[in-house]
């Protein structure tokens, strides 16, 4: 089971790369992107996955085009950690924190994208999310952020986008630990309850000289399992500014219960450095980044999932047509306002279980 990783001083136990400390099924280690103009042209979401001991490594890209809700998903085994590829989608690392490379080469589904992202600013490391229940630990994850710029080109069928740094936008993420994944467990006494409750808030945004992130899991009565809201400077040594408590007071059209419509996102920091800030955030489009990509809504096609040697899908679904299918994590580009100040990012929501304030 060796591998080119174990060539380079990266060990953290003794045994080789391949291998993490814990046996559970449930470890991952998983790239995300998204891409946007910052309009409401397209959204491109680009995910990669390891799962060492289910011994399976898949990615997707899914593109949002009007009303077109294309996933191209790839899974295989997984063998060597240092190949960040499935089929012809690939991650390629030019310099670590701040550069990489996304390709998805020409294929039988007419999909392609060569594009390169660059970092606005330093990663940020976020808050570990951390969530036992009934004496099993069900999150134990890291994250670290990121806003940046992209360059490159996409094509899906026949047309096509030159992607330019001074349009194009993005934010991504490393996570790394324990969540669900795989194929679906016996529940027990977990049946009926919900890995994570409430409402989750993700809103990564990019400024001219900074950027902030906002992330909230909220319980139905209050209580939150994580909460962050932080402005990352652009400027290279300046310490990230930690804005206090966020708080929250967004506009919903609730068709039923998952299918959030965002209206608009309002976040509130009351205690912020130099006095209380309000951030409005207003969607561009809307996106249900769960449906067809494998974070748990289709159950032949999950996360984790062993599906062979190498299998590639297409999904092709029409927004309106298939709207049945169009549920769980919301994912919209958006236009943000703080002040005077305009920026733009990404407005995440998922509801999970009871969440009285905004789902009545």
């Amino acid at each position: 089971m060796l591998s080119s990783m174990d060539d380079y001083p990266l060990h953290q136990i003794s045994d080789v790369m391949r291998f993490t400390a814990t046996s559970d099924r449930n470890f991952y280690d998983r790239y995300y992107f998204n891409m946007h103009n910052c309009s409401d042209e397209l959204f491109v979401v680009f995910g990669l996955g390891q799962y060492p001991t289910l011994g399976v490594q898949d990615a997707f890209l899914l593109v949002r085009h009007g009303d077109d809700h294309r996933v191209l998903r790839g899974s295989r085994t997984l063998d060597d950690r240092a190949d960040i590829s499935v089929g012809p989608m690939r991650i390629e690392v030019i310099e670590g924190l701040r550069k990489l490379r996304v390709v998805v080469e020409p294929n039988e589904h007419g999909i392609e994208m060569d594009v390169t992202w660059s970092g606005e600013h330093d990663a940020f490391l976020e808050p570990r999310h951390y969530i036992r229940k009934q004496g099993r630990v069900l999150f134990d994850s890291m994250r670290f952020a990121q806003m940046g710029r992209w360059e490159g080109r996409l094509r899906v069928g026949d047309e096509e986008w030159t992607v330019s740094p001074d349009q194009w936008i993005g934010s991504r993420d490393r996570s790394w630990g324990i969540r669900p994944v795989g194929e679906a467990e016996p529940a027990g006494i977990h049946t009926g309850t919900p890995s994570m409750e409430g409402m989750w808030n993700y809103f990564p945004m990019l400024f001219d000289d900074f950027a902030i992130l906002y992330l909230i899991n909220e319980n139905n009565n209050g209580t939150r399992t994580t909460d962050e809201a932080v402005r990352i400077w652009k400027e290279p040594g300046r310490e990230p500014e930690w804005l206090g408590r966020p708080e929250h007071d967004h506009k919903f059209n609730l068709a039923a219960p998952y299918k959030a419509n965002i209206q608009e996102g309002v976040i509130r920091l009351p205690d912020a450095p130099g006095g209380p800030l309000e951030i409005r955030g207003t969607p561009l489009s809307q996106t249900y980044l769960t449906a067809g990509t494998g974070y748990g809504l289709e159950q032949d096609w999950r996360h984790g999932m062993y599906q062979g040697d190498l299998v590639l899908q297409n999904i092709h679904w029409d927004v309106n047509k298939d709207a049945d299918k169009m549920l769980g994590l919301v994912e919209a580009p958006a236009k943000f306002e703080m002040g005077d100040q305009t920026g733009y990012g990404m407005m995440e929501f998922a509801f999970f279980g009871e969440y009285d304030r905004y789902m009545r």
